[in-house]
C-alpha cells in the first residue's frame, strides 16, 4: 500500500490493546492513529494511562498520544476492538452505525447470525455476512469478529482434516495460559502449583464457535458443522500459549501419513500476501514431547499453530495436541489478519 490506513484501538490500555500496538509498530498497511479506553484513562497520554507489560519498548509516538473517549466522534473508520463483552454489546454497534469497520476480538457478537466469525485460512467466504448487517446498509459500517483464543489452534488443525476426510465427533481438553484472563489475570495463590478446571463460559464458547468456524455459508447464513463437540477447559500456570488435546472421529478413514500430508499441504492464503499471515499456518512437531508453550508458541511470529503427538485414539479415530499463542494468534494478531483480509478485498476503503 502506498498510504497506510489509519486505525483506532478500542480498549487500548488492556493486554490485547497493547499487543495491537506492538504488532502494528512497523506494519506495512496500517498505522495507529487513535487510542481509546475507559473514562479513567481518557484525556491522559497513553504512556501514563497504560502500564506497558510487553517485552518490547512502548513506541515513543504512541506513548505521547492522548487517550480519547470510547465514542465514535473523532475516531478513524477502522477500529480494532478488544473490550469486555458487556461494553462491546453497547459500544461496537455505535461505531458500526457511525460508518466504522469494527474488527473485533470481543465475544459479544461472535454468534450473531449476521456477524461473520472469521479465521482467514478457514472461512474467509463468511465475510459475505457483513452485507446483511443493517449498519452496512445504512452507513457502510459493520462488525467482523475473530474467535475465542482457545478455539483458533484446534480449528486451524481441524480445517484441512475436515476438508479431506470429514469430521463427525470432536473432543477437546484445553490447558490455557494465564494471559488469556487479561491483566492481572488469575491471582498467584490460585494458579501457582495448581490447575483450575473451570473458566467461566469457556467450554460453551469452544463448542459453539468451533462449529460455526468450520461451518459452511448457506446463502445468507452459516450452517454449523454437524459434528458432535465436547470441550473441557482448564487454566494452568503458563504465561502465554494455549495447549489443547484433541480427539476426533472422521467421516472416512485416514492413515497417519494422510493426516500429516493434509497439515503439510495446508496453504489457503498462498499468493494473497497478507503481511501477518504465516507461510505455513499449521506446523508439525515430530518430537514425542512437543508442542510445548515455552518452545513452540512463537512459531510464525506467533501466528502459526503447532501440532504434535498424532496417534490412534482408542475411543474415536485419532488424537493429537495443538498449541497456539493466545494473545497473538488467538487475539491481536487474528484481528489484524482479519483486517488485512478485509483490506485485500476492498472492504476497508
Amino acid at each position: 500500500m502506498k498510504n497506510k490506513l489509519p486505525i483506532g484501538i478500542l480498549g487500548a490500555t488492556g493486554m490485547v490493546g497493547q499487543r495491537y500496538i506492538q504488532l502494528l509498530e512497523n506494519h506495512l498497511w496500517f498505522e495507529v492513529a487513535w487510542l481509546a479506553a475507559s473514562d479513567r484513562s481518557s484525556g491522559k497520554p497513553y504512556g501514563e494511562a497504560a502500564k506497558w507489560r510487553l517485552d518490547t519498548p512502548l513506541p515513543e509516538r504512541i506513548a505521547r498520544m492522548t487517550v480519547a473517549p470510547a465514542e465514535p466522534a473523532g475516531a478513524p473508520k477502522i477500529i480494532f476492538a478488544s473490550i469486555d463483552a458487556a461494553y462491546a454489546r453497547e459500544l461496537e454497534p455505535l461505531f458500526a452505525a457511525a460508518g466504522c469497520a469494527v474488527v473485533s476480538n470481543s465475544s459479544a457478537f461472535r454468534m450473531a447470525p449476521n456477524v461473520p466469525l472469521v479465521l482467514p485460512e478457514v472461512n474467509a467466504d463468511h465475510l459475505h455476512l457483513i452485507e446483511e448487517q443493517s449498519w452496512r446498509k445504512q452507513s457502510g459500517g459493520y462488525i467482523v469478529t475473530n474467535s475465542n483464543c482457545t478455539v483458533m489452534g484446534p480449528v486451524l488443525a481441524l480445517k484441512p482434516i475436515q476438508d479431506r476426510f470429514g469430521i463427525e465427533q470432536i473432543f477437546a481438553t484445553s490447558m490455557q495460559a494465564v494471559s488469556g484472563a487479561g491483566y492481572p489475570g488469575v491471582a498467584s495463590m490460585d494458579i501457582l502449583d495448581n490447575v483450575v478446571p473451570y473458566i467461566p463460559n469457556e467450554e460453551e464458547k469452544m463448542e459453539e464457535e468451533m462449529l460455526k468456524l468450520l461451518g459452511t455459508l448457506d446463502g445468507d447464513a452459516v450452517k454449523p458443522l454437524s459434528a458432535r463437540m465436547s470441550a473441557s477447559c482448564n487454566r494452568v500456570p503458563v504465561v502465554d500459549g494455549h495447549t489443547v488435546s484433541v480427539s476426533i472421529k472422521l467421516g472416512k478413514p485416514a492413515t497417519r501419513e494422510e493426516i500429516l500430508a493434509a497439515w503439510a499441504d495446508f496453504r489457503p492464503l498462498a499468493g494473497q500476501d497478507l503481511p501477518t499471515a504465516p507461510d505455513q499456518p499449521v506446523q508439525w512437531a515430530p518430537q514425542p514431547d512437543r508442542p510445548q508453550p515455552r518452545l513452540d508458541r512463537n512459531r510464525g511470529n506467533g501466528m502459526a499453530v503447532t501440532v504434535g503427538r498424532l496417534r490412534p485414539c482408542g475411543v474415536l479415530d485419532w488424537k493429537f495436541t495443538v498449541l497456539s499463542h493466545n494473545t497473538i494468534r488467538g487475539a491481536a494478531g487474528a484481528t489484524i489478519l482479519n483486517a488485512e483480509l478485509l483490506a485485500s478485498l476492498g472492504k476497508l476503503s
